[in-house]
């Protein structure tokens, strides 16, 4: 028994209930019910591993997320971090949480990667890094593919805010398990990877329902107010330079204090 996991699987399913989330589950049987695997999950907004992790524990299982190493300088998100087995990334050291990762993998838990890294904001699927397979491959275990929807909707990047008692429908869908061989083609695997899982976006999308025209967490392909890919790049790329300028003038002071 894990009773921080617990407190937090029931804080979770108390917060879904009090914004009167709608959930629906496709594709439950996909999921594993013993042995480590790697769930690839879309990335459109900051609350998207509510759901999805629910989901999990409807299956019996526990996701450990990997997540920014920024969270660790927040004490209460450092204790929940070390007490849960989740996985800090410090991108200037991947190698260490692609270790660790590895090694939950093969201790037979659940790892959750965002193969985008970052929130979407036109909400279609980004390029995919490749670490979900080379982990996979590495611990032996399978990609589970799953994709969710309507998340966006409460809470993203360029997008009104919708908490509250929203009654926000979201649905998740997890497909079936990828296996790969030691010598697999990493990069090519996750261009298949990236086909599975917009394919599953697609199905969610057409079930899911109350689209209408122009609402700002709808792509642009479906008639929706968010930017296309492109004027999204354009936005992100923006947003990375400028955090790169913080960051630089962040180490500019530590080194001037430290003299």
């Amino acid at each position: 028994m894990e009773p921080v996991f617990r407190t937090l699987e029931i804080t979770a399913g108390a917060l879904v209930r009090l914004q009167g989330t709608t959930r629906r589950y496709f594709g439950l049987e996909n999921v594993p019910r013993i042995g480590g695997f790697v769930l690839a999950l879309n990335h459109n907004g900051y609350l998207d591993f509510l759901v999805p992790g629910l989901g999990l524990y409807r299956a019996g299982r526990r996701g450990r997320f990997m997540i920014k190493s920024e969270v660790m300088d927040i004490g209460i998100m450092r204790f929940l971090v070390n007490h849960t087995g989740s996985v800090p990334v410090d991108r200037s050291a991947g190698a260490d949480a692609f270790r660790a990762a590895v090694d939950a993998l093969r201790a037979g838990r659940v790892v959750v990667v965002y193969p985008e890294t970052t929130i979407s904001r036109s909400f279609e699927l980004k390029a995919f890094k490749t670490g979900a397979v080379r982990m996979a491959a590495e611990a032996g275990v399978p990609v589970v593919p799953a994709v969710h929807w309507g998340a966006q909707r409460q809470l993203s990047k360029g997008t009104r805010r919708r908490m509250g008692f929203s009654r926000t429908p979201v649905d998740v869908k997890f497909g079936e398990p990828i296996h790969y061989p030691d010598d697999v083609d990493v990069e090519q695997a996750t261009l298949v990877l990236h086909d599975v899982m917009a394919q599953l976006l697609r199905d969610v999308q057409d079930e899911y329902p109350d689209a209408p025209a122009g609402a700002d967490w709808l792509p642009a392909r479906l008639g929706g107010g968010a930017p296309t890919p492109e004027e999204a790049l354009v936005i992100e790329n923006a947003e990375a330079q400028e955090k790169a300028r913080r960051r630089a003038e962040k180490a500019a002071r530590k080194a001037r204090k430290s003299r």
